[in-house]
């Protein structure tokens, strides 16, 4: 989903937001053996030390449950922000968190910034 800004009537329901090397799909609830994790980290770039962080320390909350990571967005909405990324707005809701993970021949490795 394209987040330009622009407040349209697209449906919100399934809706899929990138922000790099992040993709957040809306879903309709967290798993119920899920666990709440603490911070507002969704990845955290090694190499670069940027981190695809919420900006707002307060209204969201970060899940697990297994591999898989989960946000709550309890309030209006939330920012998802990156230092070499603009900035996105994500409204009230539960999303999964997945992040881009490349092919090598011996393995998937996950994406690094």
């Amino acid at each position: 989903m394209l987040n330009n800004g622009n407040k349209s009537s697209i449906n919100q329901a399934n809706a899929l937001y990138r922000h790099g090397d992040v993709l957040l799909r809306r879903i309709d609830n967290i798993p119920n053996a899920a666990q709440k994790r603490a911070g507002t980290t969704l990845a955290h770039g090694e190499v670069t030390g940027h981190s695809h962080r919420i900006q707002e320390s307060h209204g969201v909350q970060l899940w697990v449950h297994g591999s898989e990571m989960f946000l709550e967005v309890k309030q209006e909405s939330a920012t998802l922000i990156h230092e070499e990324h603009r900035a996105i707005e994500l409204p009230q809701g539960i999303y999964r968190v997945w992040r881009q993970r490349e092919y090598r021949p011996d393995a998937y490795m996950e994406v690094e910034d």
